[in-house]
């Protein structure tokens, strides 16, 4: 199996190029607007494009699609959920659905919380795109448009940790990681697991108060925080800039 990968300058977002072989069948996933790397990439392994797969409907993963329509006329796939929300979506997939293309197969995990269609790819069985839920040392938000929340996100994160430890983990932000890799040292799962204890300390997320359960690093040298609101005992996962501490 071949896979390239570009990333956005701008929101330091993923897409990737799969094929089988050189000469083979390949597939794109999702968009980020860097997208004459991979079709020089189509072009120079002689691969043909069979469908474009899109993870979710958030622009930062939909950038550029348009131009792969336009230049390979491959059928766009997606969770029908994500089929709500993004137009041109040829056919729909659910959890357990296994495609090929060549010899390549992609077996489709429905892996909710980010969003509602949130899907994730395993190739091989040994790789897996994992979009917005599981990046390298950390976890998606659950407030991000079409999120269904904490609950979800958790139930996809320990899904995708659950995997043999040597599957490489391909997320949708920044670098590749593995499942082993994450299950062992992700501080989000590391907590989930009950390695590690849960936080106390007090903050402020859009004016309500909240503890503090883990305040951790985030992909793009910021951080990520899980937090525990007074009032309604509901868990959520923000960007760090949304806490008062």
């Amino acid at each position: 199996m071949i896979v390239e990968r570009t990333e956005s300058e701008q929101w330091l977002s993923n897409a990737y190029l799969v094929a089988d072989r050189e000469g083979g069948h390949a597939v794109l996933i999702d968009g980020n607007g860097v997208v004459e790397p991979l079709m020089d990439a189509v072009d120079r392994l002689g691969v043909t494009v069979d469908a474009v797969l899109v993870t979710h409907h958030h622009g930062d993963h939909l950038a550029g699609l348009d131009a792969y329509r336009e230049r390979y006329g491959a059928p766009v796939i997606a969770h029908p959920r994500t089929a709500d929300e993004v137009e041109g979506v040829d056919r729909t997939v659910e959890d357990g659905d296994r495609l090929r293309f060549g010899d390549l197969e992609i077996e489709v995990l429905h892996t909710p919380g980010h969003a509602a269609g949130h899907i994730a790819l395993l190739a091989d069985g040994s790789d897996c795109f994992t979009a917005d839920v599981l990046f390298k040392g950390t976890v998606g938000g659950t407030f991000a448009p079409g999120a269904t929340g904490y609950a979800d996100l958790k139930a996809s994160v320990l899904r995708l940790v659950d995997l043999p430890a040597e599957t490489v983990i391909r997320p949708g932000h920044r670098e590749p990681t593995t499942a082993g890799e994450e299950r062992e040292h992700n501080p989000f799962v590391r907590i989930w697991r009950g390695l590690d204890p849960e936080g106390s300390d007090r903050c402020r997320v859009w004016g309500r108060d909240a503890t503090l359960v883990l305040w951790a690093p985030d992909y793009d040298g910021t951080n990520k925080a899980w937090i525990r609101f007074d009032d309604d005992r509901a868990d959520g996962i923000v960007g760090g800039s949304q806490v008062e501490r």
